[in-house]
């Protein structure tokens, strides 16, 4: 397969960049209110439409643009700047703890709602079974 190909697939693109942080197609899932099966989908597409992206780029933390302009090279290429003190001072705006703790928060929303989707299924079967 060859390179100008595999980064011009946007499915491609957005299934790295979620692996990339750590997500799981059930999570991406969830945040975008559709099925596991419909990213896996997704990230099997070539072309996506421009709404569909922007949500989908939301949901990562992203851009639209950022997730049509990615590759690995330049991932590659950021982290490796940071073997250079003075690189990581004028690159990083950021204070990775806050970031970490964005995500525990985010984590935490996403397994309550999970945890509620649940308890109304069981609730709901509990409701099936009493019926009969």
């Amino acid at each position: 397969m060859s390179t100008a190909t595999k980064t011009s697939h946007i499915g491609r693109k957005i299934s790295r960049i979620r692996e990339l942080r750590g997500m799981k197609q059930e999570a991406l899932a969830a945040e975008l209110g559709i099925s596991q099966q419909s990213v896996s989908s997704l990230e099997q597409s070539e072309h996506i439409e421009d709404e569909k992206l922007e949500r989908v780029a939301k949901v990562l933390g992203v851009t639209k643009e950022g997730i049509e302009k990615f590759s690995e090279e330049s991932v590659f290429n950021y982290f490796n700047n940071f073997h250079d003190k003075s690189a990581f001072n004028s690159h990083c705006t950021f204070n990775p703890l806050d970031r970490l703790m964005e995500s525990v928060e985010e984590n935490k929303k996403l397994y309550e709602r999970l945890l509620q989707a649940e308890k109304e299924k069981v609730a709901y079967l509990e409701k099936l079974i009493d019926k009969r």
